[in-house]
Parts: structure tokens; C-alpha cells; sequence
């Protein structure tokens, strides 16, 4: 019998095939687990939907994804419609997975203290009152014991180059992820956050120095090495599940030690020789 066998919820916010949630919603129906999918929505105009496209490419194929819609966490309507399939699809839910951040380019790749102003406002909206606003949304169809995970990263909580506002509004995402967990805490239902070290995504992609940081994971990291997609998938199923009951306001961190860190570690060994 799978660790989600009998379990139903949502997954927010895969972008494609390489998106870290991608790899979490993978192993969750692996393990019996039917999940309700929302990917970006289209342009009007955009006639091949390459939104709803990447994500299908995906879930096609899968028994246990049972539906892909749009959602724009912008728009509260939207997100209630979503939340109206979901009680028409499974009744209630057992667990739900928040993947959802933007930040315009101008703006990632300018200096942090050269943001916009209405590019914080979407920055922040986008990527950490989503959180709150689909968990409010959820409220209700969230069955007594359920699991919220959202993904955050290191630069929410040191300084990272090349992150700039988006590190901010991880920081906002994460004491959201603790507040979260507190309100709904008498009902059992745990909220936590998984904080991966560098992967391959499409989010990863708009972040300056990204290959300069695999090095440096890997050659600072404990494990001497970086993380793969399929352990961050299995990290973020086993926060998703009751085998995590008991954990929850957590910064659950994947990336091979790297954050332990306080010193560069081997690389001083590599500078010498």
C-alpha cells in the first residue's frame, strides 16, 4: 500500500517537466496519491496554449492526476474556481502543494535597491500572498490533519547574488509559511516550507549566476556534491504525508548541507593548491 494511497489534493504552480514540483507531485502518485493540477494561464491570443501545454505534457498520461486548470493568484475569482473543481473532483483534500513565484526580469536582474515599486507590489503578491490567499481559499476543504508545503530558498534567509527582490519576498513567504501554520494548527493541519539547493528549472533559469551556484553547492556542500530532483521530490511527498506529523512552521532545507555552512569549507583546499 502507497504512503498516499486514498489521499487527494492539489498541486499549484508546475511550470514543466523540470519544475521541483513536477518532481513532488511524481512521487506522491507513485504512492497511491490523486492529485488535482493548476498551471499558468494563457494569453488570449496565445493560440498553441503553451501554458496549459508544458504542464499537460506532464500529466498526460498519469491516472492519478485527475484535472488541469488555470489560476491566476492573482485574481480571487480564479482562485475560487479552482477551488470549486476541487470539491467537485475529490470533496475534501489532504494535502497541497504551493509553487508559485514571478518577479519581472527589470527587476530580478537590476539591483535590489532599483525595484520598482509596482514591480515589488506583483513580486510580492505573486510570490508570497498567494500562499495565504489559496490556503484561506482551501480553508475549508482542507481535511482536519492535512499538509501545505511551499517552496521557498536560501536567498529569503542570507544574501544570495543575482536573487535580489525575490529574496525578499521569500523572506515574506516563509514567516507567512509560520503564521499559516499557527492559525491552522488546532485542526492538526501542519505548514511547512522545503528550501532546495540549486536544480535545474524555468525559475532558475531567470536567476543570474545560476551555474556559478551549482559549483559552489558543490564544492562547499558537506555532501561534497548537489541535490538531485528526485530527493527533493521525495523530501517534499514525506512533508505532504502523515510520516511528517509532528513537523510543522519548518524550514525543511535540501540542498546537500550547504546552509549549515559557515565558512567556504573545501573550496579554501582548492585555493591553496
Amino acid at each position: 500500500m502507497g504512503l498516499f494511497e486514498g489521499k487527494k489534493g492539489l498541486i499549484l504552480g508546475v511550470a514543466n517537466d523540470r519544475s521541483i514540483a513536477w518532481s513532488i507531485a511524481k512521487q506522491i502518485m507513485s504512492e497511491g496519491g490523486e492529485c488535482g493540477f493548476t498551471h499558468l494561464p494563457d494569453k488570449p491570443d496565445d493560440e498553441r496554449k503553451k501554458n496549459r501545454r508544458r504542464v499537460a505534457k506532464c500529466t498526460d498520461g498519469h491516472d492519478q492526476a485527475k484535472f488541469l486548470v488555470p489560476m491566476n493568484v492573482q485574481d480571487d475569482d480564479d482562485i475560487a474556481a479552482v477551488m470549486k473543481t476541487t470539491a467537485e473532483t475529490f470533496g475534501k483534500i489532504d494535502f497541497m502543494l504551493h509553487s508559485i513565484a514571478f518577479a519581472s526580469i527589470d527587476d530580478l536582474r537590476n539591483e535590489t535597491i532599483k525595484t520598482s515599486r509596482d514591480g515589488f507590489k506583483m513580486a510580492m503578491e505573486i510570490s508570497a500572498y498567494s500562499l495565504l490567499a489559496t490556503a484561506n481559499a482551501a480553508r475549508d476543504l482542507l481535511n482536519d490533519g492535512a499538509s501545505i508545503l511551499t517552496l521557498t530558498y536560501f536567498g529569503g534567509e542570507k544574501i544570495v547574488t543575482g536573487y535580489n527582490v525575490m529574496g525578499i519576498c521569500k523572506a515574506a513567504l516563509d514567516a507567512s509559511m509560520r503564521y499559516l501554520a499557527y492559525d491552522l494548527g488546532p485542526r492538526n493541519i501542519k505548514v511547512n516550507a522545503l528550501s532546495a539547493g540549486p536544480v535545474k528549472t524555468l525559475a532558475a533559469s531567470a536567476v543570474g549566476h545560476a551555474n556559478e551556484m551549482e559549483l559552489l553547492y558543490r564544492s562547499m556542500s558537506p555532501l561534497n556534491r548537489n541535490i538531485t530532483p528526485e530527493e527533493v521530490g521525495r523530501t517534499g511527498a514525506f512533508l505532504l504525508s502523515d510520516m511528517s506529523n509532528g513537523i510543522t512552521a519548518e524550514i525543511v532545507h535540501v540542498d546537500a548541507g550547504y546552509n549549515a555552512m559557515g565558512s567556504p569549507g573545501r573550496l579554501l583546499d582548492e585555493a591553496k593548491s
